[in-house]
């Protein structure tokens, strides 16, 4: 689980349900019909946008950040570092027999066990990146729509609580619900675009650039392999991508 996306969502609500309660009663922030014109139409635009199948598979990508631990380099280099062993050991084609979840892992390991030319596993990383990149740019793309729209229709609820609270200026009684409706339907599209929207998409855009660091180690350590089974040798080129204080604790 990724505790940095979990402890800021939660923190972020926590904070400003808490400055609400020290400053009055929470249920002044609630208003049913502020909620439905900001959520209801923020998400009516969205699939509008965007094709239905790419509106839920960027918000089933959304909640596998507070599901699935971020990577590490380290991690990845070390793998690909144990297949050189392996391959060393046992032989190029005793890889075909790796089980793994990654289907990007899995693919280099049939590449190595082909001995597929290295111009092949350069294509092959060019295609995936490609492909990772277009897929995970459309959910980041949904995700800024969204902080876009919510803002937006948290003004059309201003527009309609004004429209109702002139409309109805011989009535003391109904100026509180109506003023209520335009103020808090900004209120509520302004915390959905900036405490959930746009640090998601932010999010998205930081996992796509750590995929694809993932992807360059896999068929970098794929080539090596190829080019020189030795571990040593391999684990040298691929710490280039660590971090130097991470490279010292891993040293061979």
């Amino acid at each position: 689980m990724d505790i940095a996306t979990l402890f800021g969502s939660i923190i972020g609500f926590v904070l400003v349900v808490s400055a609400i309660v020290m400053g009055g009663e929470l249920s002044l922030f609630w208003n049913g019909p502020g909620v439905l014109i900001v959520v209801g139409g923020t998400f009516a635009a969205i699939c509008v946008t965007f094709p239905l199948g790419d509106v839920i598979e960027s918000h089933m990508g959304a909640l596998s950040m507070f599901m699935k631990k971020k990577g590490k380099v380290e991690d990845v280099v070390n793998i690909m570092v144990r297949i050189a062993e392996i391959s060393r050991r046992e032989g190029l084609v005793a890889l075909e027999n790796i089980q793994t979840e990654n289907p990007i892992l899995k693919k280099a390991c049939q590449l190595i066990a082909d001995n597929a030319d290295p111009q092949i596993i350069r294509d092959t990383l060019a295609i995936e990146i490609s492909t990772m990149k277009r897929r995970h740019n459309i959910s980041v793309e949904v995700f800024q729509k969204l902080a876009g729209y919510a803002p937006a229709f948290g003004m059309i609820g201003t527009l309609i609580g004004l429209v109702q609270m002139l409309a109805k200026l011989d009535d003391p009684q109904s100026l509180g619900p109506a003023m209520a409706v335009a103020i808090l339907t900004t209120f509520y599209g302004t915390i959905m675009a900036n405490l959930v929207f746009l640090p998601f998409a932010g999010k998205m855009r930081a996992r796509t650039s750590m995929e694809e660091l993932h992807l360059q180690i896999i068929f970098e350590g794929a080539k090596s392999i190829l080019e020189n089974n030795n571990p040593r040798l391999v684990y040298e080129k691929l710490s280039s991508f660590e971090p130097p204080k991470e490279r010292k604790s891993s040293g061979r």
